[in-house]
């Protein structure tokens, strides 16, 4: 759990947020678009969705967390060019 993510799961039990309030987390510590699946494996999973079927796409599948880290930033940088 990221200092974000605690910082936000203390604000709720402390009843500064309900959970219909839209509370995210920053941009470059939302880490939740990375996902173990039941293999083991990490999953990196786009941040917007697609508006067809309403998920979001696979971005692709790597072996360890650090790998999925590093193709996410990858994927970041070209982005930006």
């Amino acid at each position: 759990m990221t200092t974000a993510q605690h910082s936000l799961l203390v604000a709720f039990n402390l009843g500064k947020f309900t959970p219909d309030d839209d509370v995210s987390v920053p941009f470059d510590q939302e880490s939740a678009l990375i996902r173990q699946l039941k293999t083991g494996q990490y999953r990196i999973y786009s941040r917007t969705k697609d508006p067809k079927t309403g998920k979001r796409r696979n971005l692709g599948t790597f072996p360890t967390r650090s790998a999925a880290e590093k193709h996410e930033r990858e994927i970041q940088y070209f982005k930006r060019q």
